[in-house]
């Protein structure tokens, strides 16, 4: 099945990952198809980077992997006695999900009070706003043409 298929069955059954499932996609991503093993050294890597000694067993986060499988999150590829994980959902269909959370949560799903709020209560910086502008710019133009 292909991962826009898999995304819209998560949307269907409005899964959440939480904050664990999160590090480890950000790796599966990064590296996959790979083996809980490799999830297991690079969290450990992070870990150590952090200066945080709550480091996680190779059964935590291969429990935690297959519950991700059972959640549609990831799938699980055999080869020979090693189980490869692949992700069964974008990055990109993950982060807008959880942008969409978040939006209709905090904001009633505006995209406007939303930036307001960033701008005045987060500030940016003036490198950001010009950023900003020129995204804005080339949305307008984006617009402009589809007319």
């Amino acid at each position: 099945m292909t991962k826009s298929k898999e995304s819209r069955k998560l949307k269907e059954r409005k899964v959440e990952m939480t904050e664990v499932e999160w590090e480890i996609m950000r790796i599966v991503w990064d590296k996959e198809p790979c083996a809980a093993g490799t999830v297991q050294e690079e969290l450990a890597k992070q870990t150590k980077n952090q200066k945080d000694s709550s480091g996680k067993a190779y059964s935590t986060i291969k429990t935690t992997m297959d519950r991700m499988v059972e959640k549609g999150f990831l799938q699980i590829e055999k080869v020979r006695n090693l189980q490869l994980f692949n992700s069964c959902i974008s990055e990109v269909d993950a982060k807008h999900r959880e942008f969409r959370k978040m939006l209709k949560r905090a904001f009633d799903g505006a995209l406007t009070p939303m930036m307001q709020f960033l701008i005045e209560h987060e500030g940016i910086s003036k490198d950001e706003a010009s950023q900003l502008r020129e995204l804005v710019r080339k949305s307008e133009e984006k617009a402009k043409n589809r007319n």
